[in-house]
């Protein structure tokens, strides 16, 4: 599945929705610290809520074909949509030479991102949404929703018109799963990608900003840990890459969440360490905030349904993941100003027909 959705979903998709892009239009957004991010915002002039997204660990908002799918989606389904390019990606990168953070900053950036669309027009409840390393993000997000009253009270925005969030595959323990990727034929195939789009990006950066950054720690990149050890962590201040990953650690902040949260997990997720399944299980158990929804096969972040499983969903196309991400947000809605967050809505759903990839 992982796959699948790396080499071949990704080239024809558009033959697999119906629904049009969303009529975006290009906007910068302030995040915390000042720090410029760029975005596109799509306002429905019936909109039932707004979502905030962002993607993976690298790209840039033109080429990111999944996140497009839930613009897409979200859109046609009544939603107002922002997706932008986080921190040290895309235009975003070209804006400023801050680097990314896993989710310390741009946790703030969703919430000032959502005010930002608020004062543009677009309603609450607002959602955010993210996959993979986006995922973890939107995690912070929640997060930093959560405590505005604490460090956002010059905002127009208030807590409760943040809704919650939903994830598909999340990075939830970076120390744990970086160990494990790189011991599994997969795994080593999958971070020798990922390593080469990193260094890209920072050879992007050097170009753009060239007295922030120094080539020759660009030339020592060989792997992700890398790129965070030679790129990342001397702007941040961390002794190590592992204190880097404790500290944005989003495994550990979800017992916290109050707000409703959806997370999609696959148990063969290729990416990230087995062990961390039970643990998310446990802690999702003992939390009514947040729903599970833990699948044996999907792999990483794909979710591609087949016929049979369209079908048994109720689905109009293959894109499960979203699908269950709109359909639950559509719940969440019908209850929200009344909603106690220690509530449950139970997916009714089989995950028998989910292809196995």
């Amino acid at each position: 599945m992982t796959l699948h959705t790396a080499l071949v979903a990704s080239r024809d998709w558009e033959q697999t929705i119906a629904d049009p892009e969303a009529p975006y239009q290009e906007t910068l957004f302030t995040g915390a610290g000042g720090v410029p991010i760029y975005g596109w915002i799509a306002r429905n002039p019936h909109s039932k809520g707004t979502i905030v997204a962002t993607y993976g660990v690298t790209g840039e908002l033109p080429q990111q074909w999944f996140l497009k799918i839930l613009g897409r989606k979200a859109f046609a389904r009544g939603y107002s949509v922002v997706l932008f390019d986080w921190r040290g990606h895309g235009k975003t990168a070209e804006l400023s030479p801050t680097v990314s953070s896993d989710g310390l900053y741009e946790g703030e950036d969703f919430v000032q991102i959502a005010a930002t669309a608020k004062s543009m027009g677009c309603p609450g409840p607002f959602w955010f949404m993210g996959y993979s390393l986006g995922g973890q993000l939107a995690l912070w997000g929640i997060k930093a929703g959560e405590s505005i009253a604490d460090w956002g009270k010059d905002l127009d925005l208030h807590p409760k018109e943040i809704g919650g969030g939903a994830v598909i595959c999340p990075n939830l323990d970076s120390n744990r799963s970086m160990s494990y990727l790189v011991k599994q034929p997969l795994g080593q195939y999958l971070e020798k990608a990922i390593t080469k789009n990193l260094k890209e990006l920072a050879w992007k950066l050097h170009q753009l900003h060239p007295n922030h950054f120094d080539p020759s720690a660009i030339a020592r990149v060989n792997s992700i840990w890398g790129f965070d050890h030679e790129v990342v962590i001397p702007r941040l201040g961390f002794a190590s890459v592992e204190e880097y990953y404790a500290a944005t650690n989003s495994l550990k902040i979800l017992p916290e969440f109050t707000k409703p949260t959806l997370i999609l997990y696959a148990a063969d997720d290729p990416i990230f360490h087995p062990a961390i399944v039970p643990e998310l299980k446990e802690i999702c158990d003992r939390n009514p905030a947040i729903e599970l929804l833990l699948t044996r096969y999907g792999g990483h972040v794909g979710y591609v349904s087949n016929l049979a499983t369209q079908k048994k969903a109720g689905d109009r196309d293959r894109w499960w993941g979203w699908n269950r991400v709109l359909d639950w947000c559509d719940r969440q809605r019908e209850g929200f100003s009344d909603r106690i967050t220690h509530q449950r809505s139970p997916l009714h759903l089989s995950l028998s027909g989910v292809n196995k990839g």
